[in-house]
């Protein structure tokens, strides 16, 4: 396969992982800095908050990590074999476990919304679950499409 066909969707992936390493290394820490100077009931309320975040992105890169190789096997034309199924069953993993770890900050989005009297923090934990319950998902698809696939190939190849 021509190496440019991926080419797109590997600076997409990269242009998906700036912002969230320029948040983890520049946003988070001022937000934490600027929650510690306020000493408001917020503190600890952001501290879980950002605690999720921070936590979270480590399966986020790892799921970048599995994409961009899933991409470059696409490119050896090694698509079809259990590598790819593999890096599919751990981009899946990583999105559950990002959806996981938000389900359990929930309470900080709502403590958060309580003092803040602001309701649509909520919807963007919820979001965050949402998100990437759906990309769960879309993985587990992929991945059963790609081994019965590789499995039949796998038939035809022993048929002949």
């Amino acid at each position: 396969m021509k190496l440019g066909s991926t080419l797109f969707l590997k600076i997409a992936v990269i242009f998906l992982g700036i912002p969230i390493l320029a948040l983890c290394i520049f946003g988070l820490p001022i937000l934490a800095r600027e929650a510690i100077e306020s000493n408001s009931e917020f503190v600890y309320v952001l501290y879980g908050i950002i605690i999720v975040m921070y936590v979270s992105a480590i399966p986020f890169f790892i799921a970048l990590n599995h994409a961009f190789k899933l991409l470059s096997f696409i490119d050896k034309n090694n698509a079809f074999s259990e590598i790819s199924v593999k890096a599919l069953k751990n981009i899946k993993y990583c999105a559950i476990t990002i959806s996981g770890l938000f389900v359990l900050g929930m309470p900080f989005f709502y403590n958060f919304a309580e003092l803040d009297y602001a309701p649509g923090v909520i919807l963007i934990g919820m979001l965050f679950i949402f998100a990437s319950m759906v990309i769960a998902v879309f993985a587990a698809v992929l991945q059963r499409l790609l081994q019965e696939a590789i499995n039949i190939k796998s038939e035809n190849d022993l048929t002949v």
